[in-house]
């Protein structure tokens, strides 16, 4: 049961942050909230109405990261989840050598990942009690053309993951999930720039894609597990979807 205990949820104001910070407030747990778009934050903080903290918050700097951490301590005395779902998909073939989006892939996917984590994790080993939640994806599992960067980025997350699990789980009693989707319904094709992947982007529009509440639900299941039982990776693919 997570009834009562705080959870911190990055890239919270659209898709599956979003619905993640729902579905745990239902579930009873108080939540942080942080995104760059803090109007849609403010729009979540009303929807979920008491026991919200809704901040801005950028995951690739680690200060805001850190301050971030601080005013959910200030607020409630303690982080029992994180939450890490900020990140981007801008796919594109490597000869097309979009280096300020490798750029921004790497400092969100991976940085923001490692930012937010470092600022919750001496806390939770303190009290000997947490549950870090990455969100990765099935190209942390398998490569595709065009997906050659955004794969590393979540092949990194996937083997943080499992480092994080190996130095903290025994030792401190936190446990690691990795949940790695395949096709959701969400904006994360809208910051594909690169045009000869416009038919890539209609198959993903027009195959039957996950839901933002089914990754929600993934992560409660997860976080809801009884305290010796570690759910470390879900892969969570629609029906239709082959690799």
């Amino acid at each position: 049961m997570i009834k009562g205990k705080v959870a911190i949820v990055t890239g919270a104001s659209s898709g599956i942050g979003r619905a993640t910070a729902l579905a745990l407030s239902r579930a009873g747990a108080k939540v942080a909230i942080g995104a760059r778009r803090t109007g849609k934050l403010e729009e979540l903080a009303g929807e979920i109405g008491a026991d919200v903290l809704a901040k801005k918050l950028d995951v690739t700097s680690r200060e805001e990261c850190e301050a971030f951490a601080k005013a959910v301590l200030d607020k409630w005395g303690s982080v029992d989840i994180l939450v890490n779902n900020a990140g981007l998909m801008p796919l594109s073939f490597f000869k097309r050598l979009k280096v300020d989006e490798w750029d921004r892939m790497i400092d969100v996917n991976i940085k923001g990942v490692l930012y937010c984590t470092g600022a919750v994790i001496g806390h939770m080993a303190g009290k000997k009690s947490g549950h870090i939640v990455n969100i990765s994806s099935v190209a942390g599992r398998l490569v595709f053309p065009a997906g050659s960067v955004y794969c590393a980025t979540k092949h990194a997350v996937t083997a943080f993951s499992e480092g994080l699990r190996q130095e903290f789980s025994q030792r401190a009693n936190i446990r690691i999930t990795t949940i790695e989707p395949g096709v959701v319904d969400t904006e994360l094709t809208h910051t594909i720039t690169d045009e000869s992947l416009q038919d890539f982007v209609n198959k993903a529009k027009e195959m039957t894609a996950l839901r933002a509440e089914d990754i929600a639900a993934a992560v409660l299941y997860a976080v809801e597990a009884p305290q010796h039982v570690s759910v470390n990776e879900v892969l969570i693919r629609p029906t239709v979807q082959e690799r």
